[in-house]
């Protein structure tokens, strides 16, 4: 008897019966779904492949980073207000609304100091200085783009020549003056940007040392500045040192125009006397006519200048408005970021002497909040004076001056060059003309020491026995 066999269904693994099913019923195949997390980077641009219009997940980008600004690498994200960068030694003296910034040197301070560091080397020297004093304070006068820092060594040592107090003092639009606000009424009675604005501080200056004249040094720009104080108040000011002034002069001077006019004067008087020749009547044809054209050519010239003066108009007020436009603004920062530095090292006979101290002092005033616009305002100021018709220029005045004054420059200076600063000298009468030798646009922060000793030589000569010399007792 054979043993019965018994059948019994061998059930398949659940993957296997699943993959039969799949390929019976001829359906997609499913795989696994894998563990949740962010899909591949191969994903994710097959998908963006795909799907032309599908954005990514805002996860997956990368936060745009805000691009800060930057003008001569100073940050123009974080300014502030001009008090805030004054230093220790810093005052404002608030003159119209505006807080003009300032310091102030004082022989007694510095004889304290010298004292302390010096001992008896300056005890010996004290009687001569004592005979010697001047005893007028000095104010002293920046050029355009710098500020009280252009004359941070020397003011002590004038202090100590002078035997009184020296001061310098920021012009409005720069350093750390107050930038004052202005709207496009350019008919308000004293704009804080002009020319009158500047000459009012320094009078108001001369005043806040208690003195009654004052000795003014003015560099470059400055030096217009000191030559209009002078003209608006002669009996305030003892004398005037112009450093590479900013100042074009004439070629001819004044004697050799009056010359001029004299032998055209003797020319006129050898022309013949015709009234008792007997009268023509074609010359006198001839002389209407040409009076007649005459004045047809007056009223052309008369119809031109007013058509130039309307179009010159027209072009100022394009100026001033693009100057005063987002676009000005953008301007000015551009051509400080590219030029600004580049500037001051020009200015210096050797540029590769300009100091990081240096460049750092030229551009705390960036820091500054209000200054590209202050910056333009001032420009503006500048356009609107050179084109005023009833302002006489500097130049044509220079004659009119009558107290001391010297002119000092360097003899490679590339802004304004020496021979301009001598043909100043040359059209000031009496005037003193030095040049120190390899030296640019600023001697005296180039050469202090050529530059002390020039100004010393002069104020001594002028003021005081010019055998007395302190001035190695002033920078010792």
């Amino acid at each position: 008897m054979q043993p019965m066999l018994t059948l019994q269904s061998v059930q398949p693994p659940p993957a296997a019966a699943h993959l039969r099913a799949a390929a019976s019923a001829k359906t997609p195949l499913l795989l696994p779904r894998r563990a949740a997390g962010p899909p591949p980077a191969s994903a994710s641009a097959s998908a963006s492949a795909e799907f032309p219009g599908s954005v990514p997940d805002s996860a997956q980008m990368a936060p745009r980073r805000r691009r800060r600004r930057s003008v001569a690498g100073i940050d123009q994200d974080e300014l502030l207000d001009p008090e805030a960068l004054a230093d220790p030694d810093s005052g404002f003296y608030e003159i119209n609304g505006v807080r003009l910034h300032h310091k102030v040197c004082s022989h007694e301070d510095e004889d304290s100091s010298s004292d302390q560091s010096t001992g008896s080397t300056i005890a010996s020297d004290s009687d001569a200085v004592l005979k010697s004093q001047i005893g007028l304070p000095i104010l002293l006068l920046h050029g355009f783009g710098a500020s009280v820092f252009s004359w941070s060594s020397v003011m002590r040592p004038l202090a100590r020549i002078v035997r009184a107090k020296v001061l310098a003092f920021d012009r409005p639009a720069f350093g750390l003056t107050s930038r004052a606000s202005r709207s496009a009424d350019d008919a308000k009675p004293l704009n804080p940007y002009s020319m009158a604005f500047s000459v009012l501080a320094t009078l108001a200056f001369i005043d806040y040392l208690g003195a009654e004249k004052a000795i003014l040094v003015g560099h470059s720009a400055g030096c217009l500045v000191a030559v209009d104080a002078y003209f608006e108040a002669p009996e305030r000011v003892a004398a005037l040192v112009l450093v590479a002034p900013a100042i074009f002069a004439p070629r001819k001077a004044v004697k050799e125009g009056q010359s001029g006019e004299e032998e055209g004067g003797q020319q006129a008087q050898r022309v013949p006397n015709d009234e008792n020749s007997p009268p023509n009547l074609f010359a006198r044809i001839s002389g209407g006519f040409l009076e007649l054209w005459k004045h047809v050519a007056g009223l052309v010239l008369k119809m031109i200048t007013a058509i130039r003066d309307v179009v010159r108009s027209l072009c100022l007020k394009a100026v001033v408005a693009f100057l005063r436009s987002s676009l000005g603004v953008v301007l000015v920062r551009w051509v400080m970021d590219k030029f600004g530095i580049l500037g001051v090292r020009n200015a210096w006979y050797d540029p590769s002497k300009v100091t990081d101290h240096v460049i750092q002092g030229y551009t705390k005033p960036l820091k500054s909040k209000g200054w590209e616009t202050a910056l333009l305002e001032h420009t503006v100021s500048m356009i609107i004076d050179s084109v005023s018709a009833s302002r006489v220029p500097v130049s044509k005045r220079l004659s009119e001056i009558s107290c001391p004054v010297l002119v000092v420059t360097g003899d490679t200076d590339r802004i304004v060059p020496a021979w301009n600063a001598e043909r100043v000298a040359r059209a000031i009468p009496g005037a003193t003309f030095e040049a120190i030798k390899s030296c640019g646009h600023l001697p005296h922060e180039e050469r202090p020491e050529e530059f002390l000793s020039v100004v010393e030589n002069f104020l001594r000569t002028t003021f005081a026995n010019p055998n007395e010399q302190v001035f190695q007792a002033a920078v010792s």
